[in-house]
């Protein structure tokens, strides 16, 4: 299949090079010329546009990094040069209203489009293991599936258009709060002189148990290897976790929703990422609330 892949970033470009390695003829466009050259040499195809990319593509998957780029994206350049039957498939977290409008404008135009958006990270994205959560008809997921399952080691159909941004944002409001919390019980565990290996080992196997502590531990030396045993480098940035809690009680505010461990999740990554840490990863904060 020829895919139009749109956005080589740290997550997009990892996730071109599986469409390669699957088989697939890839046409790659970014404004980032470091990104084409290693799109390139991933095996890819260079596009001079995205205009370029998608005209000859039989999808076209994107990885933008807020929905004003995607909107724009797709309205002054995709769908006026998409060739005809092509399915689109955006990765990016945007907020739900963005994707709902822009696949509501696909449809109009007669393509078939659905919002994909991932869990995993950088290295999920190289390696393939990507999870995507995917909005749209049951008809565009089927024909979003294989492609997306080159890339991803799970792929679920959350509903309608929208509700991959969906599970997304609330999966996330989910992790940051839940890392907050894992983050203060081993700090306060610390304060209180209690060794923070033996609180591992109890809380591992007890009641207070997250995949925030048993897979991602914030603290070097415990548990599987996380970014906190490489100085928080790596890993889920700061900056995007605030991006997602942003989108979340964004969100929330728009249905009436009553979200305060979204809202104080939010508040504590805003002040980390204030105080020049947004490049680190998010289980950094541990940092934040030891006071270091």
């Amino acid at each position: 299949m020829k895919i139009a892949f749109i956005g080589l970033g740290n997550m997009g470009g990892g996730m071109a090079a599986n469409l390669v390695k699957a088989g697939h003829e890839v046409i790659a466009f970014d404004l980032s010329e470091a990104a084409l050259a290693h799109a390139e040499e991933a095996g890819c195809s260079r596009a001079t546009s995205t205009a370029a990319a998608v005209a000859s593509a039989d999808a076209v998957v994107s990885m933008l990094p807020a929905g004003k780029h995607v909107d724009m994206v797709y309205g002054n350049e995709v769908f006026g040069s998409a060739a005809s039957g092509a399915l689109f498939l955006d990765c990016s977290t945007i907020d739900v209203a963005t994707a709902r409008k822009v696949i509501a404008a696909a449809a109009s135009k007669g393509f078939e489009m659905v919002d994909a958006p991932v869990s995993g990270g950088i290295a999920a994205a190289a390696g393939g293991t990507l999870t995507f959560m995917v909005g749209g008809t049951d008809s565009a997921f089927e024909r979003a599936r294989p492609i997306l399952s080159a890339m991803g080691k799970a792929v679920i159909h959350a509903g309608s258009a929208g509700n991959g941004q969906a599970a997304k944002i609330c999966n996330n409001m989910l992790l940051g709060a839940t890392m907050v919390a894992t983050c203060e019980a081993f700090a306060l565990a610390e304060k209180i002189g209690l060794d923070p290996q033996i609180f591992y080992d109890i809380s591992s196997v007890s009641s207070g148990q997250s995949w925030s502590m048993t897979s991602y531990c914030p603290l070097p030396g415990i548990g599987p290897q996380s970014p906190a045993d490489n100085n928080y480098q790596g890993g889920f940035a700061t900056a995007l976790m605030l991006k997602d809690l942003k989108l979340a009680t964004q969100a929330a505010h728009a249905v009436d929703a009553s979200v305060p461990m979204g809202n104080a999740a939010e508040a504590l990554y805003q002040m980390l990422a204030s105080a020049g840490e947004g490049g680190r990863d998010f289980s950094a904060i541990i940092e934040m609330l030891r006071g270091k």
